[in-house]
């Protein structure tokens, strides 16, 4: 059951006319609804400061599950399933703004100052949300792979997932994204095939070839974030491709408040590879005072 409350809350930046759902503060399944109409689900469990978690492709908020157990011991997660997974619904016609607008909704429908975080995609749009948002007191971003000189999809690779998904060969979707768009290397794919997340990953592959179309023509604009203050920690794997890397180092030095930790010996998914590293991090940073 969705556990929610019908309210006028408008936030900043948007109309009032614009309503919300209003998560209460017990645990379990909640909501929000975008600025779009659509309702997204998000997970509420834990205890103490609030932190919103938003996962990037080929899962939903079980992502976060090697985790949660050390972060819910000192925060409350409110773990979102983006739009077309799990408990969210989705919109007829999709756009990579939409999803900007589902985090905001989530911020605001929780009504006070959080932490937010943010994993590849995920990463993009939380950055984004907290641009709109005074809510977002700290942000984390995990990898967000923002545009920069290095090609992130090799020609040709976006049009076969598309086929491989019309095929309705889902694992093959799945893979290939992993091996030739975030360089996911055999034995790190064979790990998160082994896990119970792998389903999950599977049941949203329907997601990918619009995510990564749409992706393809985001543009990050630095002067747009050139008064943007507030303190951010970026994660990146020390193993990572250059792509990401090249990310990372770009917003690292784009906002005034930031900084940068190195995961050592890890890539793209240290959720999965060292959990206790990363949600030593996120503890770290979420914890200290404001």
């Amino acid at each position: 059951m969705l556990a929610a409350i019908r309210t006028n809350f408008a936030g900043p930046g948007h109309p009032s006319s614009i309503r919300y759902n209003v998560a209460m503060s017990v645990a379990g399944e909640h909501a929000a609804v975008s600025a779009d109409g659509t309702p997204i689900a998000f997970w509420r469990s834990g205890d103490g400061p609030l932190l919103v978690a938003v996962h990037g492709g080929t899962s939903d908020h079980t992502r976060w599950a090697p985790v949660l157990g050390s972060l819910e011991a000192r925060l409350t997660v409110c773990a979102v399933d983006r739009r077309g997974r799990g408990g969210s619904g989705d919109g007829a016609d999709y756009a990579i703004e939409r999803e900007f607008e589902d985090v905001v909704a989530v911020v605001e429908a929780l009504g006070e100052p959080l932490t937010l975080l943010g994993h590849s995609y995920g990463a993009i749009c939380a950055l984004e949300a907290a641009l709109v948002t005074g809510l977002v007191t700290r942000l984390i971003l995990y990898e967000p792979p923002l545009p920069t000189e290095i090609e992130i999809y090799a020609p040709g690779v976006i049009d076969r997932l598309e086929e491989l998904l019309e095929g309705g060969d889902r694992e093959a979707v799945v893979t290939t994204f992993m091996a030739e768009v975030v360089r996911v290397p055999a034995a790190e794919r064979a790990l998160l095939r082994s896990l119970p997340g792998w389903q999950a990953r599977l049941a949203t592959a329907h997601t990918l070839v619009r995510e990564t179309r749409a992706h393809e023509g985001y543009r990050f604009d630095p002067e747009r974030w050139r008064a943007f203050s507030t303190p951010t920690l970026l994660l990146l794997g020390a193993d990572s491709p250059p792509f990401l890397a090249a990310a990372t180092h770009l917003l690292a030095a784009t906002l005034a408040d930031a900084q940068l930790r190195l995961l050592a010996g890890q890539q793209h998914a240290a959720m999965d590879t060292a959990p206790e590293l990363f949600a030593q991090e996120i503890l770290r940073f979420a914890s200290l005072r404001r």
